[in-house]
């Protein structure tokens, strides 16, 4: 069915990297979330009025948030969609976070609106409800639907790689959950007139079940915005390529920033043989840079370092590093290692990456490597410059 719906509005419809092609994936989306919950809004409001029962209103309340949020992801997809501009050249797809965002703080406050009410209801010590058995088809009606439209999110927020969606999905099925919540109680109820509590409390364990999930939502919706941590496949897969390249030594500080999930910029330092034609090492990189961003739909750029490949003290010195970072922390790595020589003495010089949660001392690093480099030659003087790794 989903696939027939993609077909029949989206041209195109598997040329998902396309920018257009993917907005078009999300206002489909948005837009089938709108008309599902519209109507659960309603037939479970209806339901909730006609039997006085404050927690079917509340997950019709609930539904009335997923129909607002719908509307702000579908405003967020076309927005996103809008091409680059002199003031936001990198596009506008981060907007979808942001609506995102909107919407998880848009469920988070009914939630506790719906947990004031509820405990005024205890308070009063009285309830109304009064339910039926058409109560009960329109509520296993709702869950069905909601499952639907779940499977609906999931399938398009897989295949457009959206945030935005993924959270609709798992709200969905949240919803589903606390549908259930209801119907079970509701049926208890009917039967068992004497728990008048029951309503109102399931009420406000939904409304705990909305605001954990509005949280969670924001926690997705802003950690993309902050900076995450890039695709791990995406970085392996980057890495591993390139490697495969013949001159290609070496690869380091690679980094990915995203400006949405079409939007991805990766730039890498790759390492050849410093006395190779330059004329030719640059066309490798050219070359590189152009395969790894058609395949991977990415915008890569190539620092060229070239390596002294006859210098035979390099090796050494080399493993001299490798051995005593080793022993320091396994999680250590060091790249870009050359030696300036002068008249009373020579540099060696290299980049050390720490681990982003690691507890390693600069200066123990510093310090040990130094004591053995000395004793492999006192002449020899440590430049060392720390990176970040910013993959991992």
């Amino acid at each position: 069915m989903i696939k027939f719906l993609r077909k029949l509005f989206i041209k195109n419809y598997d040329d998902v990297t396309n920018e257009t092609v993917r907005e078009k994936h999300g206002i489909l989306a948005s837009c089938i979330g709108i008309v599902f919950n519209a109507l659960l809004f309603i037939g479970k409001l209806l339901v909730g009025v006609f039997t006085a029962s404050s927690s079917v209103i509340s997950d019709a309340l609930n539904n009335m948030t997923d129909f607002g949020s719908s509307i702000v992801s579908l405003v967020g997809f076309k927005l996103s969609g809008k091409k680059a501009d002199k003031d936001h050249p990198y596009g506008h797809e981060r907007i979808e976070y942001i609506s995102g965002l909107i919407t998880s703080m848009i469920i988070i406050i009914i939630g506790v609106v719906l947990i004031y009410n509820s405990i005024l209801n205890l308070i009063s010590g009285t309830s109304n409800a009064s339910f039926a058995y058409y109560s009960f088809i329109v509520l296993a009606a709702s869950i069905i639907l909601k499952i639907v439209l779940g499977l609906i999110y999931r399938s398009i927020g897989k295949t457009i790689n959206s945030v935005s969606l993924s959270a609709n999905m798992q709200d969905s099925f949240n919803d589903a959950i606390s549908t259930t919540v209801v119907l079970v109680s509701s049926i208890i109820q009917f039967y068992f007139v004497d728990l008048w509590w029951l309503d109102s409390l399931i009420s406000i364990l939904i409304a705990f079940f909305i605001i954990f999930s509005g949280l969670k939502m924001v926690k997705e919706t802003t950690s993309p915005l902050i900076g995450e941590k890039p695709n791990f496949e995406l970085v392996k897969n980057i890495a591993k390529d390139i490697k495969n390249y013949d001159g290609v030594l070496g690869i380091h500080d690679l980094m990915v920033h995203s400006y949405g999930p079409t939007k991805t910029f990766v730039s890498c330092h790759v390492e050849v043989d410093g006395y190779k034609d330059t004329f030719m090492s640059h066309d490798l990189i050219d070359n590189i840079e152009k395969d790894i961003s058609d395949k991977y739909k990415i915008l890569l750029t190539i620092h060229m370092d070239p390596v002294d490949t006859r210098n035979s003290e390099l090796p050494i010195i080399s493993s001299i590093i490798s051995k005593t970072l080793q022993n320091i922390d396994k999680n250590l790595s060091f790249h870009d290692l050359r030696i300036v020589k002068g008249d009373t003495h020579s540099n060696i010089i290299f980049d050390v990456v720490l681990p982003i949660e690691g507890k390693v001392d600069e200066k123990e690093i510093t310090n040990k490597i130094n004591e053995n480099i000395k004793r492999h030659n006192k002449d020899y003087n440590l430049v060392i410059n720390f990176d970040q790794n910013y993959i991992m």
